[in-house]
């Protein structure tokens, strides 16, 4: 049995048969993590850190059923990424990335504030957006906003480890998206692929790309100084070193959206307050505390990107050490001071 076809036939249905023996034992676990809370450390950890997961699951379960429903209504799946579908498959995302915030921010006490000119300054105008990578949140929060706060139809580049998720394996291979390896085997274009998905781009459309090709730790920021220095780019090297909050940018995805969408303006985009949420551990330590994601966007008119492929990079290098600044100012403050440039 392929990969594919383990994560359709044996994942997809784990999850919808974990769903459901969590709602027939749910009111025993939550009985039980509600007796645990007090006894640990923080307000109601394992309670929430419970719900969280009973909603998460129940959500990618019906995601699940829904979608196989839309399989079957589509001619068995020879209509399924006709634009009619694609619509219904947009609409699905966005749904239920909004229940599951609306939760979240609820259980968790999370508020998201936004500063700078953000995508609805762009009318009438595709746009690229690049944003840094620090966690798994990340991802879920920028697509729901685009989605939600923004009307953008999203095109993402993901990691191809976020394919074992069921439902994001499913639905993402229904819209335009492309899952992809940081560290591609040997003959295999990953440019011509990213320029594929960046190519039609339409009014409404948003080009999601995470340049540094992974969540930051400092095990990746140290290997990725090594490459460059391996790939003789000292000048580079140095200059990553000297950024601490991010990875360095890998241009090549970026510079082939770029190209195929000629017609696109760029949004960057940094946040703190997820930067710590990485592992099940750091989620654990994080649930009970009231979180406050800041999410900084900055706006560059098409006009203003210079042109050619070195010129590019270094442009992409500098407003890397601009967002690394700005996370380095944020993280130490609370989100009433003003970032750099503002």
């Amino acid at each position: 049995m392929t990969v594919h076809l383990f994560r359709r036939l044996v994942l997809a249905p784990a999850v919808v048969v974990l769903a459901a023996l969590l709602w027939v034992t749910g009111p025993l676990w939550l009985i039980l993590t509600a007796a645990l809370s007090p006894l640990l450390p923080g307000r109601w950890r394992a309670l929430r850190l419970m719900w969280l997961l009973i909603l998460y699951v129940t959500c990618e379960a019906l995601l699940l059923v829904v979608l196989f429903g839309l399989w079957l209504a589509a001619g068995f799946g020879r209509r399924v990424r006709t634009p009619y579908f694609e619509g219904i498959h947009y609409d699905l995302v966005q749904g239920l990335l909004w229940v599951f915030f609306v939760e979240a921010r609820r259980v968790l006490n999370l508020t998201i504030e936004t500063v700078g000119p953000t995508p609805d300054a762009h009318p009438g105008r595709p746009i690229l957006v690049c944003c840094r990578h620090a966690g798994p949140g990340d991802s879920f929060t920028l697509v729901h906003s685009l989605m939600h706060d923004y009307a953008r139809e999203p095109r993402v580049v993901l990691k191809d480890t976020l394919a074992w998720d069921p439902a994001i394996d499913v639905i993402l291979n229904r819209i335009p998206a492309r899952f992809i390896s940081p560290n591609p085997e040997e003959g295999e274009d990953l440019e011509s692929q990213i320029a594929a998905l960046a190519s039609g781009l339409d009014e409404n459309d948003a080009f999601v790309i995470f340049p540094e090709g992974g969540n930051f730790t400092p095990a990746r920021r140290e290997r990725g100084i090594e490459r460059l220095r391996r790939l003789g780019l000292e000048r580079m090297a140095a200059r990553a070193e000297r950024m601490t909050n991010v990875l360095a940018p890998r241009p090549g995805g970026f510079l082939a959206a770029l190209d195929a969408a000629p017609d696109a303006d760029v949004v960057l985009v940094a946040h703190t307050g997820l930067d710590h949420l990485l592992t099940v551990g750091d989620l654990w330590r994080e649930l009970p505390m009231d979180k406050r994601i800041i999410m900084r966007w900055w706006t560059v008119s098409r006009d203003d990107i210079p042109a050619g492929r070195e010129a590019r990079i270094e442009w992409l290098f500098g407003w890397w050490e601009q967002i690394d600044a700005w996370i380095g100012e944020n993280a130490q403050q609370e989100p009433g001071g003003g970032p750099p440039g503002s």
